[in-house]
């Protein structure tokens, strides 16, 4: 199950396709997991101005339409606060409207006029990298025609043209991720490799330092063979973070750590792509659907950290925003019950034992 609603991936032109140039020293860019059974924490999340389907972030969307441009600012620097490193920007655009001023598309009225600016300038100051989407520009629901529609291809390179023009300039700008997720089915769909390439090239035409981020699920289909690690040298993509499925319940608790480890060995033969993990903070309100609401730290989220933390270089989170809030902050966005500050404050407490 996809949190993002992607059942289907399908083909895209390759016209213009061509891989960028080989990675150098493929076993830097891959990293060392850790093999010691020790617990990673969190190193960053996913990022959003608005959830993309409405039905599961009621209790965050109404508070992010209204953030001025300080309270953005000052929820960037809540999340630096706890030692986030990484964030990766869901969706700059949606249904036909942008989250910044473009000439592409309308914007969606916001209570701050440019919430982008807002977040990356911040950015620059406490040190986080983001990764910018490409997409959607359209319904983010409608994955096959983003994916193989020739005119969103053409709109969503103009807006990777437009955002290096605008937001270029960022030091916090790290890479682009590419939001039309694929799933193991056991393997990537080849029209799915396609499409990636295809990006991954324009990105790098644009931006030739960027590192790149995908977030593939349904892992619990994988199967690692000699096919899936070909499809891996293929894949001109600098890191892979897999959804680890358990929020959506897709994956049992304590069973996601034996795919990430076929998914790592995967990735040590193909010496290609970074292999980070997409870890999912919370629960369904209504058991497989509605609103998303914070998971327990010691119960679960824990566990899942322990789980995959052997297998991956990084973990990031699925998400802050709406699930983790600091007890007192000035840009609060999530449920009434403050469930989000409990976690927090698990979470914080954790890190301060951990030292």
């Amino acid at each position: 199950m996809d949190r993002r609603k992607f059942f289907k991936v399908a083909g895209i032109t390759s016209a213009g396709m061509l891989l960028s140039e080989s990675f150098k020293n493929a076993d830097n860019l891959l990293g060392v997991a850790d093999k010691k059974g020790l617990i990673k924490p969190i190193s960053g999340s996913w990022f959003e101005f608005q959830h993309l389907l409405a039905s599961e972030g009621e209790y965050w969307d109404g508070d992010l339409a209204k953030f001025t441009e300080r309270q953005w600012k000052e929820k960037i620097r809540e999340i630096s606060e706890i030692g986030f490193e990484y964030l990766v920007l869901q969706e700059v655009a949606d249904k036909g409207k942008t989250y910044y001023p473009s000439e592409l598309q309308p914007k969606y009225e916001m209570g701050c006029d440019d919430p982008l600016e807002a977040i990356l300038s911040e950015a620059d100051k406490v040190g986080i990298k983001f990764f910018i989407p490409n997409g959607f520009w359209d319904d983010c629901q409608r994955g096959k025609f983003l994916i193989t529609d020739p005119d969103i291809r053409k709109l969503r390179i103009r807006g990777m043209e437009e955002f290096v023009k605008k937001y270029g300039h960022h030091k916090c700008f790290y890479g682009w991720y590419f939001p039309n997720e694929a799933y193991l089915l056991p393997y990537f769909s080849e029209e799915f490799v396609k499409y990636m390439n295809d990006c991954a090239y324009v990105a790098k035409q644009l931006t030739p330092e960027c590192v790149n981020i995908i977030a593939p699920y349904n892992i619990k289909a994988e199967k690692c063979d000699d096919h899936f690690v070909k499809q891996l040298e293929r894949m001109n993509i600098e890191i892979i973070a897999y959804q680890d499925g358990v929020g959506v319940n897709a994956t049992r608790l304590g069973e996601a750590g034996r795919y990430f480890e076929a998914l790592y060995n995967a990735h040590q033969k193909a010496s290609r792509s970074r292999i980070w993990a997409d870890m999912e903070l919370f629960y369904f309100e209504d058991g497989t659907k509605g609103n998303l609401l914070p998971a327990d730290f010691d119960a679960r989220i824990l566990k899942q950290m322990q789980d995959i933390s052997p297998f991956v270089d990084k973990i990031l989170c699925y998400q802050y925003i709406g699930c983790m809030n600091k007890p007192g902050t000035g840009a609060y966005a999530g449920n009434r019950n403050r469930e989000s500050e409990r976690l927090y404050r698990q979470y914080t407490n954790w890190l301060k034992k951990r030292k």
